[in-house]
C-alpha cells in the first residue's frame, strides 16, 4: 500500500480524482514505487510499452535525442503528472524518451496489470482517452501560441503550464519549477540567449526569481496576465 503522503498527492491529480473507485483502488493496489537516479532512463524512444507512470518526487524530461546528440524537449514533468499512456492507446513503440532530470520517485503501473483491468472493464478506456487527449489539447494550444503569441507570452504560458502540471493539478501547492534555461529554450524553440533575456525581464518585474536550474514564481497573477494578455 502506498504511503499516505503519496496517496494525498494522487488525490490532488485531476485525472486520478475523476476515476471510479474500482480504478483508483486498482492503482493503489498494483502500483510499484521506482527510485530513479539523475539521468536514468525510464524508457526510450522505440521501447516496447511496459506500463504508465506518475511522478511523485523529482523531475522527468520527455523528449528525444538523435544520433548526433541533438536534444528536443517536449515537456518537463513534475509531481504529480501521469505519462507513458500513448503507446497503450496506439499499440506502437514509445514515441519519445523519459529521462530523470534529477533523482525521482515514480509510480509504475505494469502493462500486463493495466491491460487486464481494461479487458475486464472496457468502459475504463474512456479515462485512458482523457489522459491522452489532455496532452493533445496542450500540444494544439502550443502550436497556436507559436503562430500568434510573442516569445514573452509563450514563456509565461509555459511556466504556468509546467507549474500546473499540464492541467494535472487540482491545486498548485509548489511555486518552484526545476529546469534549466537550455531546456526552456528547447521547449520554446528559440535560443538560450532569448530565454535568458525574457527571464531577466520577468525577474525585473518581480514576477519570478531565477537560480541555477530553478525558477520560483513570485507573482502568479502577473504571470497569468502576461500569458493570456489579461488586464491588470
Amino acid at each position: 500500500m502506498l504511503d499516505a503522503l503519496y496517496v494525498k498527492q494522487l488525490e490532488n491529480n485531476v485525472w486520478f480524482s475523476e476515476l471510479p473507485s474500482i480504478f483508483q483502488n486498482f492503482i493503489l493496489d498494483k502500483a510499484q514505487l521506482l527510485h530513479i537516479k539523475k539521468d536514468q532512463n525510464i524508457f526510450l524512444s522505440g521501447d516496447t510499452f511496459n506500463g504508465i507512470y506518475a511522478v511523485l518526487e523529482g523531475t522527468i524530461r520527455l523528449g528525444y535525442i538523435n544520433i548526433q546528440g541533438k536534444e528536443a524537449v517536449a515537456a518537463i514533468v513534475e509531481p504529480i503528472m501521469w505519462f507513458g499512456e500513448i503507446s497503450l492507446v496506439d499499440q506502437q513503440p514509445r514515441s519519445h524518451d523519459a529521462i530523470a532530470v534529477r533523482s525521482a520517485i515514480i509510480l509504475h503501473i505494469h502493462a500486463q496489470d493495466l491491460i487486464q483491468l481494461l479487458e475486464q472493464h472496457s468502459q475504463f478506456w474512456f479515462y485512458i482517452a482523457k489522459l491522452t487527449t489532455q496532452k493533445l489539447r496542450f500540444a494544439f494550444l502550443e502550436l497556436i501560441s507559436i503562430q500568434t503569441q510573442t516569445i514573452y507570452q509563450r514563456l509565461a504560458q509555459r511556466l504556468i503550464t509546467i507549474l500546473g502540471g499540464y492541467g494535472n493539478l487540482l491545486h498548485i501547492e509548489n511555486n518552484i519549477i526545476h529546469l534549466s534555461q537550455e531546456q526552456l529554450a528547447q521547449m520554446l524553440v528559440c535560443s538560450r540567449q532569448t530565454i535568458n533575456q525574457e527571464l531577466h525581464n520577468l525577474e525585473k518585474e518581480g514576477i519570478i526569481q531565477v537560480s541555477f536550474k530553478k525558477i520560483e514564481v513570485i507573482d502568479y497573477q502577473k504571470l497569468q496576465n502576461i500569458a493570456y494578455n489579461l488586464n491588470d
